[in-house]
């Protein structure tokens, strides 16, 4: 078992390549993300932990990250992802939600918030606040938009 992270970073970027997994690559170093290794995990935010900026990891480490993420090629789309952790108590964990799809920026943080306040309604459970971060991109050729929540220590 891996120890429990005790910080967290939000972050969001957008990129295009000439390739999908290229373009993948370029949205992960846009948002500051892309010298790591990220192990994808699901959906909660260990109790305690603080968000921190900047983040600072060794490049090649191992990350658990909530993200989500979309590749386009279809020049002119637009594409969005978006990140919304709900947040309850001091004392308690809280909901890490994702999204990505054909829509705007806007339209993405509006659906990971209303995720987010849903999961605390199905936990029973108050949420104190939320935070959002998005991102949108207009695709050239290319293109990947990518958020994603980092848990680390």
């Amino acid at each position: 078992m891996l120890p429990t992270p005790r910080k967290f970073t939000v972050m969001a970027g957008a990129a295009e390549g000439p390739t999908r997994l290229n373009a993948f690559d370029n949205a992960l170093l846009e948002a500051g993300i892309g010298n790591l290794n990220l192990l994808r995990v699901s959906s909660i935010l260990p109790p305690h932990a603080v968000e921190t900026t900047p983040f600072q990891v060794e490049p090649g480490s191992l990350v658990p990250t909530a993200f989500g993420t979309i590749t386009s090629e279809e020049p002119g789309a637009i594409i969005s992802a978006a990140v919304a952790i709900g947040i309850g108590g001091p004392e308690e964990y809280g909901v890490i939600m994702e999204f990505s799809g054909h829509c705007s920026r806007e339209e993405a943080e509006e659906t990971v918030e209303r995720m987010a306040r849903e999961a605390f309604r199905t936990r029973q459970r108050k949420v104190e606040r939320v935070i959002v971060r998005g991102v949108e991109h207009q695709v050239r050729s290319i293109g990947c938009a990518f958020a994603a929540v980092a848990l680390w220590d």
